[in-house]
């Protein structure tokens, strides 16, 4: 006989109680925390600064996996705790207040991304190799899919991927790729047959980032960073049972995944400043009286609200197994209108003291935001992309009649 609904909240709630217990007894030290006045969207941290980051993230999503808290949602065939969306919503609110640890991008990219991508379509074999390796922290995986002559147009990439026997041989270059520096995996799109449409000719793979043929280059960026790379691959050997879904299956694969990068778009706690850091600069200059900035203020909290709302529907449909649709895209360009509205309420409040570093905190680490927030209108899928896909798969509109090349160049047949 089913529990009751009334049973099932109490259950839940004496859960989150024992989870509130072990965060006050395990939350990382104090020296961990996160700069408050920290409102960059990209990091601008040494290597060493970076990697030591990720050292102390690992160690963190190790200690909640060994207490049962990494993958809450998950089934327990695949390492995971086997409990609701509720329950892992409940625990990430608990961990918001308790912890509050320097963000990284490979993390999400990881946990968010590829991780429920070779869930659904990841051999048995593949899935024995990453788990529980991606839950606990001791395998990080990034995104090989963006090329420098592809643009938004991701299913044009030249990437090359051969079959030989039992492996399959990768040629080609990737760029803007985030954290490839650390990762120990890449989530790698590329072309397997040339002599059908672009988008069928397509397979993904899970390359070994240390495998023989791999050459990860950072990339300097204009707010000081280096979390972007250029990966370059020769001759690299890929086991086809490192193949997600089946030869031609790429697009789908990719898809899969960038619905989840959409669906994840508005869940970076910290990343591009908050609602109250922003709302921190309004009530230092006394703008939060004025009435045009307190509306201002309203709808970039609003949005906020609506993306969290948006964001826990769509984790109870990822429970069931189920690729996010285009609502991750409409949250995406919802998630980049904010950012976009924070860097304008940003620079009309702190004026010149945006562009002048005079040492107090709060005014001038504001020019890394709106540096860096731009960025995230390409990241994912350009907001043109974006609008395609609302107005194709959610309002039924006809699909985009613009002329395309039938079979992509260069000409490279699958050999088997």
């Amino acid at each position: 006989m089913p529990s009751s609904p009334d049973t099932e909240g109490a259950e839940l709630a004496a859960w989150v109680e024992q989870a509130r217990a072990w965060l006050g007894d395990n939350a990382p030290a104090e020296r961990a925390v996160r700069d408050p006045h920290d409102v960059s969207v990209f990091h601008n941290l040494s290597h060493d600064d970076e990697l030591a980051i990720l050292d102390q993230l690992r160690a963190w999503q190790r200690l909640k996996f060994e207490a049962g808290y990494g993958a809450i949602s998950w089934p327990t065939e695949l390492h995971g705790a086997g409990l609701s969306s509720a329950h892992a919503d409940a625990f990430k609110a608990a961990e918001g207040e308790a912890v509050a640890l320097t963000r990284h991008e490979l993390f999400s990219v990881t946990i968010n991304l590829i991780a429920p991508t070779i869930r659904l379509f990841g051999s048995d074999a593949l899935k024995s190799r990453v788990f529980p390796g991606l839950h606990d922290g001791s395998q990080l995986a990034c995104q090989l899919f963006s090329e420098p002559a592809a643009g938004s147009d991701l299913a044009a990439v030249a990437t090359r991927a051969v079959r030989d026997g039992d492996d399959w041989v990768l040629n080609g270059q990737k760029v803007w790729t985030s954290g490839a520096q650390f990762a120990e995996w890449g989530q790698a799109l590329v072309r397997t047959d040339s002599s059908v449409a672009k988008h069928a000719g397509l397979s993904a793979f899970l390359v070994p980032m240390d495998a023989p043929g791999v050459e990860v280059r950072q990339i300097k960026q204009m707010s000081g960073g280096t979390s972007f790379n250029e990966v370059f691959l020769t001759d690299v050997r890929v086991p086809d049972a490192y193949r997600l879904g089946e030869p031609g299956d790429g697009w789908k694969v990719t898809r899969a995944t960038l619905g989840f990068e959409r669906a994840n778009a508005s869940n970076k706690s910290g990343v591009g400043g908050s609602f109250e850091q922003l709302l921190e600069v309004a009530r230092r200059s006394g703008a939060d009286r004025d009435r045009a900035v307190r509306a201002r203020l309203a709808e970039i909290r609003a949005r906020e609200v609506a993306a969290e709302v948006s964001l826990h529907r769509e984790q109870r449909a990822r429970d069931s197994g189920e690729p996010p649709g285009a609502s991750g895209s409409m949250r995406k360009l919802q998630w980049v209108r904010k950012l976009g509205l924070v860097s304008e309420t940003a620079r009309e409040l702190l004026g010149p003291e945006l562009i002048a570093d005079d040492g107090r905190p709060g005014r001038f680490s504001w020019n890394a935001h709106v540096l860096g927030a731009p960025g995230y209108r390409i990241a994912g899928g350009a907001d043109q992309i974006q609008r395609n896909i609302v107005a194709e798969r959610h309002l039924g509109m006809p699909a985009d009649k613009a002329p395309q090349p039938a079979v992509a160049s260069p000409a490279v047949k699958e050999q088997t």
